[in-house]
């Protein structure tokens, strides 16, 4: 049976690299409509694209490279936008022309399984793999199966707030995300930041007395946010010469559960790349509610997810 992953996680698994090894392999695959990867190497005048499998030409034709093409709602940009990147594909045909062997391939079929078998199961609360393919300031495009997109805003990427989410992800990157929301023509919408912990198991990790890294988040008047984890921040008195995105040094002053503070005082801060976070994910494939409070406070930050 078929599985629905992100476009590039299967494609050095041993399975899909037998199954493209040779055109008899090849052909194999196509008796048995199995889903297969490879790289696409060129998009040619017509937008046909063409794949990188041994032994025979590999083509998608334009209608065929992806769900939306032949109706029109997908602009060809997303043809383009896939050379030199790995595509999910199944096998329709063999043929030949000019004395050379050609393997038809199909994208869209792909595409249109993944969303009958897969994606159109999906509820609200769903957690599900899926692969930062592109980042706006507004939020990041996941590939949530067969290279069918879905928004994450950027403020369900943490509770911290962030200026972009460049600075949480990278192109590529393998990450988990819980299905936020269903609208009424399919599409999904993501969420992060229920699967990187509650404010106590985030302020469980310091204790007051201790200097610790992080990073500064926001200025304001009042005083500087530093992040120290993904879901976590604590404010220290304003600094002059701090910008955005340093990386910071921090004394944790005091620990305030009930008021869900953390008082800080910079000890020294430096320009920094942004990290790359390598997040260790709860193992849970549903969640209902998610409590973000301190059992201590009066205030309550929640996710319900509802079908």
């Amino acid at each position: 049976m078929n599985t629905f992953v992100p476009e590039g996680v299967g494609l050095l698994t041993p399975e899909n690299q037998k199954y493209t090894a040779s055109v008899h392999a090849l052909k194999e695959a196509f008796r048995t409509g199995r889903i297969l990867e490879a790289k696409a190497v060129r998009c040619d005048r017509e937008h046909n694209l063409y794949v990188q499998v041994p032994g025979v030409s590999g083509v998608i034709p334009r209608e065929e490279c992806a769900l939306g093409i032949r109706e029109g709602t997908v602009r060809d940009i997303a043809i383009l936008s896939r050379v030199n990147k790995p595509v999910c594909f199944v096998v329709t045909a063999f043929c030949e022309k000019g004395g050379k062997e050609f393997a038809v391939l199909s994208r869209r079929k792909v595409q249109e399984q993944c969303m009958a078998q897969y994606i159109s199961k999906l509820v609200p609360g769903d957690v599900i793999d899926a692969v930062v393919t592109r980042m706006e300031p507004f939020g990041a495009f996941c590939d949530i199966g067969a290279g069918i997109s879905a928004l994450l805003p950027i403020d369900a990427i943490s509770v911290s707030r962030i200026p972009h989410p460049n600075v949480r992800f990278y192109t590529g990157q393998k990450i988990r995300v819980v299905v936020k929301g269903i609208d009424e023509l399919g599409r999904i919408t993501l969420s992060h930041k229920e699967l990187l912990g509650t404010w106590a198991e985030n302020a469980a990790k310091f204790s007051a007395g201790e200097t610790v890294p992080g990073i500064v988040r926001s200025i304001e008047k009042y005083g500087i946010f530093v992040e120290l984890a993904p879901n976590l921040a604590g404010l220290a008195e304003y600094v002059p010469g701090v910008c955005p995105g340093d990386a910071a040094s921090v004394y944790i002053k005091s620990i305030h559960p009930d008021r869900m503070k953390i008082k800080l005082i910079l000890v020294d801060h430096f320009a920094a790349d942004a990290p790359n976070f390598h997040y260790r994910y709860p193992a849970v494939s549903h969640i209902d509610r998610w409590l973000y409070s301190s059992p201590e406070s009066e205030k309550v930050i929640e996710s319900v997810f509802s079908v």
